[in-house]
């Protein structure tokens, strides 16, 4: 009765299921920044209530003057951003749906990276899209390792710049050795620059893959990490490559969008202001990602065989431990016996056993105590 697009198997793991019998006092697992205690300034959210709201005038892409503040938002010295250039869509899982739709015909095949967050082979089965996986190799840094040539039916690359959860950015060689090898076999590229807003390391300035001219390129981001507002269903593809591909892609676009013009009016009005006051969201995000991966780090030091994948940006940090236990086995004795939630690796594909994942994002008291609960039992392995 059932599309073979949908898992056969849609039972929760036993990981899920501990989690609903018996929720954790200290869940190192939160990714919304709206459940985190950030503090948000008064009034954000009042530019929603413009008159421009009541009025349903609808554009494909998206209101001009909103793909205008995106534009703005993005642009840099010397880096203009056209606003023509930018489609609008509901979240980011959306924009890949509809860059699926615009890429691929059913059966063809999208590369994603592994590890990464456990979202791309379910978009593409829904689209009836293969996701082909291409490994991160943790001995290079969890840059990306490709094949000598795409597998059969690949029609684009997904990036994430950075990427969740090892919070590595692409770096310069890596970057431009993967836009050359999808110019070679002709092949389109998708970054997902959702995080690239919170560097953890204040020296380092993270290079978008906006403006990108070699290959058709679609950089995503929205205000679900951006603003640290996920309920306002915005976000943001920006469209680049040779000029050609990328009209005849922005005119494919706003015809796939037509036919769903699932952005909100009222989100759309307020983006400007929302973007520009939602800095200080942005500021408190990463001042608090920055000061738990220096607790983070200094909590592990003193533990032999116990170590972190140093992220370059976003909210995350993979752990290694030795593995003598299961990463879920060991997720369940924290659950059960110390009350901490943290996720094990193979959630993102990390190879093998002995990978944990936690979140730089919790409240800061619940973070030193799960912290500190989670280094105890790491030193009992």
């Amino acid at each position: 009765m059932f599309s073979r697009r949908l898992p056969p198997d849609l039972a929760p793991n036993r990981l899920a299921l501990r989690r609903a019998a018996l929720p954790p006092l200290f869940d190192l697992t939160v990714s919304n920044p709206t459940r985190a205690g950030i503090a948000f300034p008064e009034g954000l959210l009042r530019p929603l209530a413009d008159p421009r709201g009541l009025v349903y005038d609808p554009d494909p892409c998206g209101l001009p003057a909103a793909r205008a503040a995106v534009a703005d938002a993005w642009a840099r010295p010397g880096r203009p951003v056209d606003p023509a250039s930018i489609v609008l869509t509901a979240s980011t899982s959306e924009a890949y749906a509809l860059l699926f739709k615009l890429l691929c015909d059913p059966g063809e095949a999208v590369l994603v990276p592994v590890p990464s967050y456990p979202l791309f082979e379910h978009l593409a089965a829904l689209e009836g899209v293969r996701a082909e996986p291409y490994r991160l190799e943790p001995g290079q840094g969890f840059q990306p390792a490709l094949p000598a040539a795409p597998p059969p039916g690949a029609k684009a690359v997904v990036a994430v710049h950075p990427n969740n959860p090892t919070g590595t950015l692409l770096d310069a060689a890596s970057g431009e050795a993967l836009v050359a090898w999808c110019a070679r076999h002709g092949l389109a590229l998708v970054v997902d620059e959702v995080f690239l807003d919170y560097p953890l390391d204040p020296a380092r300035v993270p290079r978008s893959f906006a403006g990108t001219r070699e290959v058709l390129t679609f950089v995503l981001g929205g205000l679900s990490k951006s603003a640290g507002l996920p309920q306002l269903k915005l976000a943001w593809t920006l469209v680049s490559g040779p000029e050609a591909a990328r009209a005849r892609a922005l005119e494919a676009l706003a015809f796939a969008a037509d036919s769903y013009l699932s952005v909100g009016t009222p989100v759309q009005a307020a983006l400007a202001e929302i973007l520009v006051a939602s800095r200080p969201v942005r500021e408190a995000i990463l001042a608090r990602c920055r000061a738990h991966l220096a607790a983070l780090r200094a909590a592990l030091a003193p533990l032999p065989g116990v170590s972190m994948v140093e992220p370059d940006g976003g909210w995350s940090v993979v752990l290694r431990y030795p593995a003598v236990v299961g990463g879920e086995e060991l997720a369940l004795a924290l659950l059960e016996e110390d009350r901490v939630l943290v996720q094990p690796g193979w959630f993102y594909d990390l190879p093998g056993d002995g990978w944990l994942v936690v979140s730089l994002l919790p409240e800061p008291a619940h973070f030193a105590e799960g912290v500190s609960r989670l280094a105890r039992r790491l030193a009992r392995l």
